[in-house]
């Protein structure tokens, strides 16, 4: 096990030079998943906020399942993918990580309703199941299971990385209501399409290059090219 201290930064630093270098893969493949939430905002017009909220969140881990394959290729120096390798990579698990997806934003959800402490708690240490799905083939309860064992022992420097990330997008999204406020309700949602698609990649990539960190940290060998239950590294 890796005792140096954790480092904040190199994960998020890490995060947005893979989105420097493959911006032109991760935007758009981010414009098509979040269409879906942008059509719900027009359609509903500021109603529901509450089920559009848990939808984004929804569809925020579901898109950081489709990135951490790309970004485990990044490291192992493999090629870049395309937009359709991202969704393809995805295939295999795709029941699973849908299911995964929707715990979380429900159980995130019902968090921050309470007080919010407990929000952000279940927002630390279930910070990578969705790179835990994609790259382990766990189950759903595994995903959960093991991303807590992840992140146990380093949960303030992972909280640090969340804060930051969300802190920096929360700017820009406020920014982008600010400059939208006056373009109506179908003007602000597709303004608000095209700015989610554009941060997105950043938390999704944060949430894969932490996994590999924790893993890293945690003394675990690199994963097997080759996923699945009878992969070196994978998960039974």
């Amino acid at each position: 096990m890796d005792r140096r201290p954790f480092d904040p930064g190199a994960v998020i630093n890490g995060a947005l030079k893979i989105y420097r270098d493959h911006a032109g893969v991760l935007i758009p493949a981010a414009l098509a998943v979040f269409a879906v939430q942008a059509i719900l905002a027009i359609v509903f017009s500021g109603g529901l906020g509450v089920v559009v909220s848990v939808i984004s969140v929804v569809l925020g881990t579901f898109y950081q399942g489709m990135v951490v394959e790309l970004v485990r290729d990044v490291q192992d120096g493999r090629l870049d993918s395309s937009v359709g390798q991202l969704f393809a990579s995805i295939t295999p698990v795709f029941a699973t990580l849908l299911v995964v997806s929707i715990l979380f934003g429900i159980g995130v959800a019902i968090g921050f309703v309470l007080i919010i402490i407990p929000g952000l708690f279940l927002l630390t240490i279930w910070s990578v199941t969705a790179p835990v799905v994609v790259l382990e083939r766990t189950g759903v309860l595994g995903a959960f299971t093991r991303s807590r064992e992840l992140v146990r022992g380093n949960g303030w420097s992972v909280f640090a990385v969340i804060l930051v990330v969300f802190v920096g997008l929360a700017v820009v999204s406020t920014l982008a209501s600010i400059v939208s406020s006056g373009l109506g309700d179908v003007g602000s949602a597709l303004v608000a399409w095209v700015v989610t698609s554009v941060t997105a990649p950043i938390s999704a990539l944060t949430a894969a290059v932490l996994y590999l960190t924790l893993r890293e940290r945690a003394g675990e060998p690199p994963l097997s090219s080759d996923v699945g239950p009878e992969a070196p590294g994978a998960l039974r």
